[in-house]
């Protein structure tokens, strides 16, 4: 078959399932509004295109995300035209709609099957948003705006065939009837690739070198921000760090904003909450905490296979794919009991959860399991297991992912 990937950062949640599908004989092409550096990539031909305008300057705040949906959607719609009369036809179209690129592609190629990557849909109430009271909206026209960015994700629904989401909370989000049409596949872990491994050390500041025998607690954002419990996190450091003397803190994330808002303030939310927990840390502890910024996968990697404990705290959002990474890599996890980390962490049997917003019961797990070298081993043993038999990349997720595609045509 003919096969049309559509993503704005091309491979993005498609990194494996693309290239397999040449693998298997198909004819694979990508369309992106990244950079193209390459026309092909593992054996997908990469088609590049760019916007030529930005967001009006005056247009209504609610539909400013809306429009620039439709931007993209133009580009991607003239690239389209434009590969169509060189002779390109799909059989099928899988995209990421998140960005709107997909919208009129039904216009170019009608026959062509499409599905959709159902990321997440947006609600006022048991999703992020109104989640954390500490950050309230102050404008209740946020909650249009919020209501307005769904039509895209309407739109879609409309023209797609099929939805693929990788959790069941996922999905759930989304509204019927177009939820019958979502399979639930995860994108998949690598677990030939990311285990466990005794011999791995990292060096920090070209002095401070830390391996397996140290106590590592990690904690791992895109961006540090409250979306992702980086404040929880800040606020359970003091009481880790007096308890746990030899203990170092690696905090691996960026400081852009991401999703979710900035602070009113203007400020990075890495520096606020730096702000607000260091007078309660002395000099020779803080010296412990390190902040990595962004790492290279690789390096990731390293940081996974010396963990001792490893925190991820989250909104009821998206599930991160560091987390089953992390528990792949035997990491002992304590995470936040929210949706849908409960869908892959159980209490006490693969991790510790604990309440999103509870910094003290956060320390508490956290030193509990530092101090219970025993247990802590067999939840990381049993999360590793849970991956493997769940989530593994070749076994489980590529096959699923490969009949769901095959179903479409």
């Amino acid at each position: 078959m003919k096969i049309l990937f559509i993503h704005q950062n091309f491979p993005g949640q498609f990194r494996h399932l693309a290239p397999f599908l040449v693998s298997k004989g198909h004819e694979v092409t990508a369309m992106t509004m990244q950079g193209v550096q390459s026309t092909e990539w593992q054996g997908v031909q990469i088609v590049g295109h760019k916007t030529v305008r930005g967001t009006s300057q005056n247009i209504h705040p609610w539909v400013s995300d809306f429009e620039t949906k439709i931007i993209r959607a133009e580009s991607t719609f003239k690239k389209a035209i434009e590969i169509k009369k060189a002779g390109y036809a799909p059989d099928i179209i899988i995209a990421h709609p998140g960005w709107g690129e997909s919208l009129f592609l039904k216009e170019i190629w009608p026959k062509a099957r499409l599905g959709i990557y159902c990321e997440f849909f947006y609600h006022a109430e048991g999703a992020d948003v109104g989640f954390d009271p500490e950050f309230p909206s102050e404008n209740l026209g946020d909650l249009c705006r919020l209501r307005l960015k769904n039509i895209n994700n309407l739109l879609h629904f409309d023209i797609a065939d099929a939805g693929i989401s990788p959790t069941q909370w996922q999905a759930e989000s989304f509204p019927n009837p177009f939820r019958s049409k979502i399979s639930v596949i995860h994108d998949g872990i690598n677990t030939a690739k990311i285990r466990p491994n005794k011999n791995t050390s990292i060096a920090l500041n070209g002095k401070i070198h830390l391996s397996r025998r140290n106590e590592v607690i990690t904690f791992v954002n895109r961006n540090l921000k409250p979306y992702r419990g980086y404040h929880v996190l800040m606020r359970a450091l003091p009481e880790i760090l007096e308890r746990r003397p030899h203990a170092s803190i690696l905090i691996v994330g960026g400081d852009e904003v991401g999703y979710g808002a900035a602070h009113i303030s203007g400020k990075k939310w890495k520096e606020i909450f730096i702000e607000e927990v260091r007078p309660s840390i002395n000099q020779k502890d803080w010296e412990r905490v390190y902040f990595l910024g962004r790492v290279p996968y690789a390096h990731f990697i390293s940081i996974l296979q010396i963990s001792t404990v490893h925190i991820y705290l989250t909104y009821p959002f998206v599930l991160s794919w560091s987390l089953l990474e992390a528990m792949r890599a035997e990491w002992t996890v304590v995470a936040s009991a929210t949706p849908p980390v409960q869908e892959v962490v159980k209490h006490d049997h693969n991790g510790r959860l604990v309440d999103f917003f509870s910094h003290s019961r956060l320390a508490e797990e956290v030193c509990y399991l530092l101090e219970n070298e025993q247990e802590a081993r067999s939840l990381a043993k049993n999360a590793r297991a849970f991956v493997i038999d769940n989530y593994d990349l070749g076994e489980i997720c590529l096959p699923q992912q490969v009949k769901w595609v095959e179903a479409l045509q």
